[in-house]
């Protein structure tokens, strides 16, 4: 259970002058726990006490980081049913795919960790040039300094994981902001930062509303932001935040191509996972599921089948595989799109109903690709299947997108495979499998409006730290 209340981190410290945000559960809709919540003079107070901190951070040595790390891996592990069940309630996660979140928070710490000792550099030769004889030179990453952290609802662990970590193994303070509809996971791990020798002033976890997070945006003591969320709020902040650099993880509408001769069982079965789990609230859910026509029929039949035997109801139920939307709003947004889409000629092969927030599996064919739940962030429990016959035509639909996180392609010919990588314009070709598909250490991102940089802990870890040059002159030489 959660509880009563929870206070927010300022500099290492928790503080409660107020428990001014309701966090609900979000199957019920009740009140789960109370927040405290920061307000304008606590942000720049944290921002102030980060910017003191950076030069212990930077001085601190590699193995102290990788104890820290270390140290959170044994307490989240520890404490991994709690992280489980509030993810279920504050998010309304099915509780399999929360445990699967508390997992991969997990990894994430024990790969920044291993990080942390492997921060290295590389010697250049300078002497290219008669002008450069005597001249050797070598490079090393410090730390950029404070970097402000934004997270999004939807992986309330994971995601700031892939945030915090990366900026403790290379040795940046740091302010965080995590989605108010779900505080729970980023202050819990809080608690356990609070329980380190971390330097004064190295954390702040700070829950807020939107108007008194522009500091997080604008204040030059911060020197990079990384967010991730909506493409709107992403690139409205981009464009305030100044000379610092700016890293952006902002979602898609990902395509999951089945080819010719591909083993359909296989497909269907990860293809329902990568369009469903968490309740299609991530970012690389399969959202456009391309066919061949050789397989089209046997395949809507397969899927369809397997989409209505998903169990649908309260999240904490361990047989739960669709959950509720993250809000009400939500919910009747997507369902909305699907409604339209229907009025437009298009087919509901099942699902496409909605209960408050709870909205049905849905699987659409038909679906005219002026519609916006076919080229829009569906962000819920909607696929839309169509069919092809040219493979080239078909890489050229997905990239027909303003999107371009990741893809998935189902084939067994490698030279398609290679052509899927060489022509996609994304961040990622998952071959064999759906575009749903992660693991922490991977360079993770995307092009178009899908955002800017890449996420994986040593990715994080190169945009959170610059290079530094040294040349040493030999006048002997």
């Amino acid at each position: 259970m959660l509880k009563a209340s929870y206070p927010y981190f300022l500099a290492n410290k928790p503080e409660a002058p107020n428990t001014d945000l309701v966090v609900t559960d979000k199957y019920t809709g009740e009140t789960a726990t109370r927040v405290a919540m920061a307000d304008a003079d606590a942000i720049d107070r944290a921002i102030a006490a980060a910017d003191q901190a950076a030069d212990a951070m930077r001085k601190m040595p590699a193995y102290q980081r990788q104890d820290i790390l270390n140290y959170c891996v044994r307490r989240f592990e520890e404490r991994f049913e709690e992280l489980a069940q509030a993810l279920c309630i504050e998010a309304g996660k099915p509780v399999k795919d929360a445990r699967g979140e508390v997992t991969r928070l997990i990894d994430t710490f024990r790969i920044a960790a291993e990080e942390a000792v492997r921060i290295g550099g590389e010697v250049v030769p300078m002497d290219i040039t008669p002008r450069a004889k005597g001249y050797s030179g070598m490079w090393k990453r410090v730390p950029i300094g404070p970097c402000s952290f934004i997270s999004p609802f939807n992986f309330p662990l994971n995601l700031a994981a892939h945030k915090v970590a990366p900026a403790i193994a290379a040795g940046c303070p740091f302010i965080l902001k995590p989605a108010s509809l779900t505080p729970i996971g980023a202050l819990i791990i809080g608690e356990v930062l609070a329980e380190t020798d971390l330097p004064e002033g190295a954390f702040s976890i700070l829950p807020c509303r939107r108007d008194g997070a522009d500091l997080f945006t604008t204040d030059d003591r911060l020197k990079l932001l990384s967010f991730t969320g909506s493409p709107d709020v992403g690139w409205q902040l981009k464009a305030k935040a100044g000379k610092k650099p700016v890293v952006l993880e902002l979602g898609g509408n990902a395509a999951c191509l089945v080819d010719e001769g591909t083993d359909l069982d296989d497909a269907v079965a990860r293809i329902v996972f990568g369009a469903y789990y968490q309740s299609g609230q991530s970012c690389i859910s399969v959202q456009r599921i391309m066919v061949h026509d050789s397989l089209y029929d046997a395949m809507r039949d397969k899927l369809t089948a397997a989409v209505k035997a998903l169990k649908m109801g309260d999240p904490k139920e361990e047989e739960t595989f669709i959950g509720p939307m993250i809000s009400e709003k939500e919910a009747e947004r997507l369902h909305g799109w699907i409604n339209d889409a229907v009025a437009n000629g298009a087919t509901v092969l099942c699902g496409g109903e909605r209960d408050g927030a709870m909205l049905q599996a849905t699987l659409m064919e038909n679906v005219g690709s002026d519609q916006t739940v076919n080229n829009e962030e569906a962000f819920g429990p909607v696929a839309v299947l169509s069919r092809f016959s040219d493979f080239d035509a078909a890489l050229e639909e997905i990239n027909n997108s303003d999107f371009g996180l990741q893809a998935g392609i189902f084939t067994k010919d490698i030279y398609k495979a290679h052509k899927a990588w060489d022509e996609l314009d994304v961040g990622g070709v998952v071959i064999g499998d759906v575009p749903s598909w992660r693991v922490d250490h991977m360079p993770y991102g995307g092009v178009k409006d899908s955002g800017l940089g890449r996420e994986g802990v040593r990715y994080a870890i190169e945009d959170m730290t610059e290079l530094r040059l040294m040349v040493l002159r030999n006048p002997e030489a």
